[in-house]
């Protein structure tokens, strides 16, 4: 039994509890209700799916594989001294030979159209690390950076709750497919100026999105543009660009530095992650690259704080460096996201549900509004609670990623079998056929 103890009426810091972690989101309540009551195809049938994690599982195996095959890689090796170069502290420059491969690897998955300086690579503990880093160096506290909506509700604690920095949304809709348009980021901006807040920089994501689409290069032109125009940041979170289906699909903000001859390249910064196009979020693998020098140095001075270990670095280094592992994972990596896009897609369709189209990310942006009782967010919620305790299901309601537009849930179909796949699109089809009962 646990030991209790009196707490004492002392005082926290405000930063500690401030609600811009934004834990009370509905996003992280359905994570809850799953941890509460976990699916088993054999233990817990009746439980809850998880659906609300983007998380990469398809291609566990090929990375199992290539440890069986290598076991070199993910032990100490031969002899104390490898022991003692994995224990002792390394430099927060990161490991020279795994930046390198770092650089490789973005090269591959950019279908060799980028170039990428292991010297301008910040290695962090994941991608939540490398943002709030990022938001640290280019904006003081009062600043505001400007997001593209529907973005990730997590942003509010990675970029807000410890930096003081402000998040001014920049309101996209479906009425173009959710397209970025210079007006809608003029309008974002004159609002933040309205409101007396200084726009440090805009953040874009592509396409880790919500909405698994990526950014057109026409349209990351735009973007560019804009923040040239205005004199603030880009930054580009290109977290899921390697399990998008088709390398040709996706255009990196790089490709545009690199035609434009890196003119006006300086406020242009990249964060990038392991954790989706390898499966490995639990391995804390985030990177930031910056074509701004200041910005490299000081990103690495404070990167101290969220060092990636000695022996995860060697273990990765060793992987990516092996290109003929790298080029078949990614190529079967993408084919197998795409069979399960089109399964989920086609299971909804089927079920009378329609999505966004896709064509990369972990996830698609189905529309449940013809369900919704009022077309408001507590209309939105009211399904979302249904679908969770009734059905077992977690999806994320688009409110939670501030989407202004009510009925739109995401959904993620890789964080799990394709067999626990397919009971979730039977309860799916269930619960639209038992409204559609009650319709009638």
């Amino acid at each position: 039994m646990a030991i209790e103890i009196e707490q004492p009426p002392v005082e926290l810091s405000t930063v500690s509890v401030s609600e811009t972690h934004g834990e009370n989101s509905p996003y992280f309540a359905g994570w809850k209700a799953y941890n509460e009551d976990p699916y088993d195809e054999l233990k817990n049938p009746s439980g809850v799916i998880q659906m609300g994690l983007a998380e990469n599982q398809v291609s566990f195996d090929l990375l199992e594989e290539y440890l069986e095959q290598h076991p070199e890689a993910s032990t100490w090796g031969n002899g104390v001294s490898s022991f003692t170069e994995n224990a002792l502290f390394q430099d927060y420059h990161g490991l020279d030979d795994f930046r390198k491969a770092m650089a490789g690897f973005m090269e591959q998955i950019r279908g060799g159209r980028a170039k990428f300086d292991p010297e301008r690579i910040v290695l962090t503990a994941g991608a939540t690390a490398a943002n709030e880093l990022l938001a640290f160096v280019l904006a003081n506290p009062g600043d505001a950076l400007l997001i593209p909506t529907p973005y990730y509700p997590g942003f509010g604690r990675d970029l807000r709750w410890r930096t003081g920095v402000k998040i001014v949304p920049v309101h996209c809709n479906s009425s173009n497919n959710y397209r970025i348009t210079p007006e809608a980021l003029e309008e974002a901006y004159g609002r933040a100026e309205a409101m007396n807040i200084k726009v440090r920089g805009l953040l874009i994501t592509n396409p880790s999105n919500p909405l698994g689409v990526t950014v057109e290069r026409s349209v990351l032109e735009e973007i560019l543009d804009f923040a040239i125009r205005k004199n603030i940041h880009l930054v580009s979170d290109e977290i899921y660009s390697g399990s998008v289906f088709s390398s040709s699909e996706f255009t990196s903000i790089t490709e545009i530095i690199e035609a434009r001859k890196f003119k006006n390249s300086e406020g242009v910064h990249i964060v990038y992650s392991l954790s989706k196009d390898l499966g490995l979020p639990g391995f804390r693998v985030g990177a930031i690259y910056s074509y701004n020098d200041r910005v490299v140095t000081t990103a690495r001075r404070m990167s101290s704080f969220c060092l990636v270990s000695s022996q995860t670095q060697r273990l990765l280094a060793s992987m990516l460096s092996d290109t003929q592992f790298t080029q078949n994972y990614i190529q079967t990596n993408r084919e197998r996201l795409k069979k399960r896009y089109e399964l989920i897609v086609e299971g909804l369709r089927k079920a009378g549900i329609e999505c966004l189209k896709g064509n990369g990310g972990l996830f698609c942006w189905m529309n449940l509004s013809p369900l919704l009782e009022t077309p408001t967010r507590e209309g939105e919620l009211a399904l979302w609670n249904s679908i969770l305790h009734e059905v077992k299901l977690n999806i994320s309601p688009g409110s939670s990623f501030h989407c202004s537009e009510p009925g739109w849930f995401r959904v993620c179909f890789a964080n799990m079998s394709k067999q626990t796949l397919g009971v979730a699109l039977k309860r799916i089809n269930g619960f639209m056929e038992k409204r559609e009962i009650e319709g009638k």
